[in-house]
Order: C-alpha cells, then sequence, then structure tokens
C-alpha cells in the first residue's frame, strides 16, 4: 500500500475492529466507569454502544439480529465478558460485509443505503472513533492512526453533518491547527478534541 492510499471495503472494516478488540482487551478491570470524549458517558457506555451499532451495521444487511437496546442510551453495565461479546458481533458485521460485491452501489446500513465503499467506511468510522474513545479513557496509545483516519475520512466527509443534524452524534466541527496530521483532524471534524485527557473532563 502506498503512502497516500488508504485501506477501504472490508479491510479497512477487518483493521478497524482489530483497533477496538485491542483497546477493550487494554483496559484495567476498575477503569470501565472513566469518563470519556463522549460527553456523559463512561467508558462502559460507549462499548455497549459501540457494539450496538456494530450489531445494526448487519442487521441492515441480513434483516435480522437488531439490537433489543437504544444505542444512544447506553447501558453503563457491562456483560460477564464484555470483550467475547464483542468479538461475536464484530465476527458477524465482518462476515455480512466479506459477503458482499465490492462494487455494489445500494448497501443497507442504519444510516440508509450506501454505495459498499461508504457504508464499509461508515461502521468502521464507528468502530474506530469508539475505540479511540475508550483509549484515551483508560490510558492506552491512540489506535486511530493515520492509516485508519484516512480510510474512514471517506464516511466522516459524506455523512458526518448528517448525523450531527439528524442525530446530534457528533458535536460540531472544531477548528483544525495547523500542522494537525489526518487522526487529529478527523477527530476535530467529527467534534472531538484531539488532546482531550480524563483531567480535562
Amino acid at each position: 500500500m502506498s503512502a497516500t492510499s488508504h485501506p477501504e471495503g472490508i479491510e479497512l472494516l477487518t483493521l478497524s475492529h482489530d483497533r477496538l478488540r485491542a483497546v477493550v482487551a487494554g483496559v484495567p478491570r476498575d477503569a470501565w466507569q472513566a469518563p470519556t470524549p463522549c460527553d456523559e458517558w463512561t467508558a462502559a457506555q460507549v462499548l455497549n454502544h459501540a457494539r450496538l451499532d456494530q450489531q445494526a451495521y448487519g442487521a441492515a444487511v441480513t434483516g435480522t439480529g437488531w439490537p433489543e437496546s437504544d444505542a444512544f442510551h447506553p447501558d453503563g453495565t457491562l456483560e460477564a465478558d464484555a470483550a467475547a461479546e464483542l468479538d461475536k458481533v464484530l465476527a458477524q458485521v465482518a462476515a455480512v460485509y466479506a459477503g458482499l460485491p465490492a462494487d455494489a452501489q445500494e448497501v443497507a446500513t442504519p444510516l440508509g443505503p450506501l454505495p459498499f465503499r461508504v457504508a464499509a467506511a461508515a461502521a468502521a468510522m464507528d468502530a474506530g472513533v469508539h475505540a479511540w474513545d475508550i483509549a484515551v479513557a483508560t490510558g492506552q496509545a491512540s489506535p486511530l492512526d493515520d492509516e485508519l483516519a484516512g480510510g474512514v475520512r471517506l464516511a466522516a466527509d459524506r455523512l458526518a453533518d448528517h448525523l450531527r443534524d439528524a442525530f446530534g452524534v457528533f458535536a460540531p466541527a472544531r477548528e483544525v491547527p495547523e500542522g494537525t496530521g489526518p487522526a487529529g483532524s478527523l477527530l476535530a471534524f467529527l467534534g472531538r478534541d484531539p488532546h482531550w485527557t480524563p483531567a480535562g473532563a
């Protein structure tokens, strides 16, 4: 892959899912109630939200397996084995997307029909940004590097304003400081503070 290209489609979705898995595995047991960049949500709530969102991406394609609870009001408690439950959902979503044609022009998503590349990038953006939320809240290195950020920017540019207006998912875009790389630029565009720390929560 060249320095100017980015992963896309199932490769991008797999990369983002792997980053989310790694972050969840790295959360100390006593850190799940830590505050996150998602206003008023703990790390546990962000994980539950991310799992429900991913479940919805798979269900939109298959028509079955919709989440039984509201992703926008996530529970603050976790399953007995939250990592295993997340892994099951991510594996299901990846399998669904792996079975779709890469040139499909209409893939059903929770946001309406989208071209395959955009749909996969949207699911990857959701997983990757929430992995970042949990990581910075629990003292881990950012999983959202320039490779992943560059791949999901396709979805951000197309969908962020709609998500802001329709669902209030993202805060207003922040000004991007000069010299900020792709990851920081993406976070600012999505209304996140790229330099957020728990101390500033």
